[in-house]
């Protein structure tokens, strides 16, 4: 290996250490704990060498957010694949999209509630951004009839995102989310009977 390719290598390593040293800090104390002086701490290194990969809090926060969607788009894809149908497909990457946000709450929050310099919504946008929407996507296109797929899409995603959102801040109770979430997938893929997803 050229000392090039070993220096390129380290850098990414660093990187990848500061990434999920901010992530594990996150999740245990939340954002607000989350300096670059803590950081740099962590890892132990200085804060210069923590600049030379991120020009701050920011960018930390924003690399996070794209490795977030990067490993949110496999377990929607996971999801997705393994189910029998498009009904189904739906109401797996639902509890899947769930199932992220409950176990990663401050990973979802730096993703879909904190600001962070990514471009959504564009084609400038990161590709672990897109192919997560992507996923949400693939589930609901072929159960979109005559609507636009993207729209229908951003929709659906809506529903869910303030479904989680209004519960984890004690606006709804939790008892009540699986019975929420089988009513806005049967709006979404009506059962032949017309009953809820279950």
């Amino acid at each position: 290996m050229s000392i090039q390719s070993r220096r390129e290598r380290e850098r990414a390593e660093r990187e990848q250490l500061i990434i999920t040293c901010a992530r594990d800090l996150a999740e245990a104390e939340g954002w607000d704990a989350v300096t670059t002086r803590r950081l740099a701490a962590e890892i132990e290194y200085s804060q210069p060498v923590l600049y030379s990969h991120f020009k701050g809090k920011g960018a930390i926060m924003a690399a996070v957010a794209v490795q977030g969607c990067a490993d949110l788009a496999d377990e929607l894809h996971t999801a997705r694949t393994a189910a029998s149908g498009p009904r189904e497909a739906l109401h797996a990457v639902a509890e899947a999209y769930t199932s992220f946000a409950e176990r990663h709450p401050a990973l979802y929050d730096v993703m879909f509630t904190h600001a962070v310099d990514l471009p959504f919504a564009t084609p400038e946008a990161p590709a672990p951004l897109r192919r997560a929407f992507g996923e949400l996507l693939q589930a609901v296109e072929p159960l979109a009839g005559d609507d636009d797929p993207g729209a229908l899409t951003e929709t659906f995603w809506s529903g869910l995102h303030g479904l989680l959102t209004l519960m984890r801040d004690g606006r709804m109770h939790r008892e009540a989310h699986d019975h929420r979430l089988a009513l806005l997938i049967s709006r979404f893929a009506p059962a032949a009977n017309g009953s809820p997803a279950h």
